[in-house]
């Protein structure tokens, strides 16, 4: 393909591993980590449901977790990976380092945007008598949904670093590609087609997401 070392077919490939994985971790990481946010904003001190034993517990877990770079969380948790697929090696492999960081990341977007809503909301929601589920489900969420939307998009764009960085241990996607083909075999060109296809689907998915969040917020 236009003198490369590599063909078309291996670039869908490449594209579709890479969006195999995003979604799947996405998904799962989002199942973990809005109700983590949820949870640290609810227990926090003087939050709706306040628990300071759970949210002292949350807090650190979660800043761990964080502060590991993804290259070396990837390796670290190799046994886990096994454990649970099998192997340490391929795409399906690359979701479980890849679900285990972005669902912390997740958490804290999440506890930021529900922080942002103004506390007269919630005031006038426990006045009402509203329980904390319905604060949580009919006045918070409803006014953070725009802010969390930009979060979901923010956290997506994370994971497709992410899954360049996978492509060390063999991880597939556009980071294997560029680094099997582009790097180890010196082609340029392979480095230069995997960083526009990045820069282009990064640059959908955040339009994507900013124009979803603008149509939250006008409604």
């Amino acid at each position: 393909m236009f003198g490369s070392s590599i063909d078309s077919s291996q670039l869908l490939q490449a594209l579709y591993e890479t969006l195999y994985m995003v979604t799947v971790a996405l998904v799962i990481g989002a199942l973990i980590g809005i109700p983590l946010g949820v949870l640290l904003v609810m227990t926090r001190k003087n939050g709706i449901w306040s628990n300071s034993i759970i949210n002292h517990i949350l807090n650190p877990i979660i800043n761990i977790l964080r502060s590991i770079p993804f290259i070396i969380l990837l390796i670290a948790i190799v046994p886990f990976t096994k454990l649970l697929v099998g192997t340490s090696i391929g795409t399906t492999a690359a979701i479980v380092p890849l679900t285990v960081y972005v669902a912390p990341y997740i958490a804290r977007l999440v506890e930021n945007s529900l922080l942002e809503v103004d506390a007269g909301i919630i005031e006038a929601a426990k006045a009402m008598g509203a329980s904390p589920f319905q604060i949580i489900r009919y006045f918070l969420i409803p006014e953070a949904l725009g802010s969390l939307v930009l979060a979901i998009t923010t956290a997506i764009i994370g994971l497709i670093g992410s899954t360049a960085m996978a492509g060390a241990v063999g991880g597939g996607g556009i980071g294997d590609l560029a680094l099997v083909y582009g790097y180890q075999r010196f082609d340029t060109l392979v480095i230069n087609i995997t960083v526009v296809m990045l820069v282009i689907i990064v640059q959908i998915i955040q339009s994507l997401g900013n124009y979803i969040s603008r149509l939250i917020r006008r409604n």
